[in-house]
């Protein structure tokens, strides 16, 4: 698998450096021990009030250097990818951010992290530092194990504890207040894809159909292999083993965390499914769905809940220096606001007979029906091949509305035929014809004849579009029959579209429409203008003199 990097060795720091430099709050700095010392720090620190120390290994950005700031943690300690910082990265931290007020290390339950920041925490004390930690063992993928990992629920413990030092608690309560936390939250994950460290050899041990429930953030063996499934499918799963932990009469938040490469389509369609599950009755804030503990590339996500209290919920409502932090919102459904009724006027005129009009849009529609194979062959060689079958289409939605239309009046006819093939034809050309119709019914509204109303048609037309004569589309044959039709008439229309059409086939290079991808002469026609120049053609002989 392909990654962005430099050197293996040197990932970290440059990207410890790159988070530093585009930070923007001034307020952020790292201790200058690089590459052994890896920490990010608050330069605005109040030595006076409790420090709040996390970290561990990288490659779960944004955490943790992303969480430091007012309201949340004082420093970050990070490791190599995936390995636990060390021992003297730990306790150069607690020196640099530690007063009077003393620190509290929040810790996940993985044993290097334990041991390492363990042994800080020690020295730090042996040199007269007050310091307490707090293990957060939130993963019940393994609920019978004496000793659960600590994953993304760790972040719940970074707030309310950043918070409470934030508001001048002693460290004593802080401590405290981070335990009982911890023990009440629960987390869960499942991903499609096993993570890949830049530099190493990846090996996928999923399936194509297949992923993991209960993987850890270090790419870890799930505890179960699972049938891929329909999202709200996998929800439930995950929803009914998270349930089975909650205390039914407590109000909970939720954190939703992309794993790492899940797109936020497929977030928000995974919140809507967890929050349409067996969970929702449960949960009164969500924060996420998003980016906040990762495990780099996984395609996965995890879910993390904490029940709540007054003091909780205050504290994870407070709002926080850290942009990478997501605002706890309360849940809220989806606000409906009623689609505003066409303005009056433009309501569907009722049908009307006109024989000439009849006559004309029968010519047209059956002339396009007929044209189907050959401007579908005439578009196999610049397109896909599907012109003709898209304007027969629109044609014959238009055939079989004919009895409906208000054919005597000529700004509504305009209107509903453009109204009809931009439902019926779909695709780029029925969008420009739709435009075409319903800016020429506007103008014949406003008592434009209807050579001039055509060619308002053809403006709006072209403005959206952006086609132009020369760029190789029906543009080349309309333009000129449409101006020809304004000055002199039918039958000089139809010999302007026929050289107009002509033209296209001559011209070196598509400059709009799909036939503009192909980097080649094209030698025909193009089919749009072909098809003016044949409707034209097919109008003129209609209306010629007997």
């Amino acid at each position: 698998m392909k990654h962005f990097f430099n050197r293996k060795d040197t990932i970290v720091t440059e990207a410890l450096d790159g988070f530093l430099a585009t930070a923007g709050s001034g307020t952020l700095a790292r201790l200058d021990g690089y590459p052994e010392v890896k920490v990010v720090l608050r330069a605005d620190w109040d030595k006076t009030k409790v420090a709040v120390v996390s970290g561990g290994g990288a490659g779960h950005e944004p955490s943790h250097a992303g969480f430091v700031g007012a309201g949340m943690l004082t420093a970050a300690v990070s490791g190599e990818i995936f390995a636990s910082p060390s021992v003297e990265a730990v306790l150069a931290a607690i020196r640099a951010t530690t007063g009077p007020a003393g620190c509290l290390l929040i810790v996940k339950n993985y044993t290097g992290d334990r041991l390492n920041f363990g042994l800080a925490a020690e020295k730090a004390r042996a040199e007269g530092l007050a310091v307490e930690m707090v293990i957060v063992a939130d993963d019940i993928a393994l609920p019978d194990i004496a000793q659960p990992r600590g994953v993304a629920g760790t972040l719940f413990v970074h707030k309310i504890a950043g918070h409470l030092s934030e508001s001048g608690h002693d460290l004593a309560s802080v401590a405290a207040a981070a335990r009982v936390a911890a023990k009440d939250i629960v987390s869960l994950g499942i991903s499609l894809s096993s993570c890949s460290i830049p530099g190493q050899a990846h090996e996928e041990r999923f399936g194509a159909d297949d992923g993991e429930l209960g993987l850890g953030i270090h790419g870890e063996p799930g505890v179960e292999r699972i049938a891929l499934e329909a999202a709200s499918k996998l929800v439930a799963i995950m929803a009914e083993r998270l349930a089975a932990r909650l205390d039914p009469h407590s109000r909970y938040a939720l954190l939703i965390n992309n794993l790492g490469s899940v797109p936020p389509l497929e977030m928000a369609l995974i919140a809507n499914a967890v929050l349409s599950s067996s969970l929702a009755k449960a949960v009164a804030l969500t924060i996420g769905p998003g980016h906040l503990m990762t495990a780099l590339n996984m395609n996965g996500f995890s879910l993390s809940l904490i029940k709540l209290d007054a003091e909780r919920e205050k504290a994870l409502l407070a709002p926080v220096g850290p942009h990478a932090w997501l605002p706890a919102r309360p849940v809220r459904a989806p606000v409906v606001v009623a689609m505003t009724k066409p303005a009056t006027g433009t309501a569907t005129k009722p049908a009307s007979r006109d024989a000439a009009a009849e006559r004309l849009i029968k010519a047209v529609c059956q002339k396009l029906i007929s044209l189907e194979e050959p401007l579908n062959a005439l578009d196999a060689k610049a397109g896909d091949g599907d012109t003709g079958s898209t304007v027969a289409t629109g044609a014959r939605s238009i055939l079989e509305r004919i009895d409906t239309l208000p054919l005597a009046d000529k700004a509504a006819t305009a209107a509903t035929i453009g109204d009809t093939l931009g439902t019926s034809m779909g695709g780029s050309s029925g969008v420009l014809l739709s435009i075409f119709f319903t800016a020429a019914s506007q103008a014949l509204g406003a008592g434009a004849s209807v050579g001039k109303a055509l060619l308002a048609g053809l403006d709006r037309m072209t403005f959206y579009g952006g086609a132009r004569i020369g760029d190789r589309t029906m543009v080349d044959a309309l333009e000129p029959a449409l101006k020809a039709l304004d000055a002199s008439g039918l039958e000089a229309a139809a010999k302007a579209a026929r050289q107009g059409a002509e033209a296209t086939a001559a011209m070196q290079k598509a400059k709009a429409g799909r036939s503009a991808y192909i980097g080649r002469q094209l030698d025909v026609a193009d089919p749009g203008a072909f098809a003016v120049a044949e409707v034209f053609a097919a109008v003129a002989a209609l209306f010629a003199p007997a």
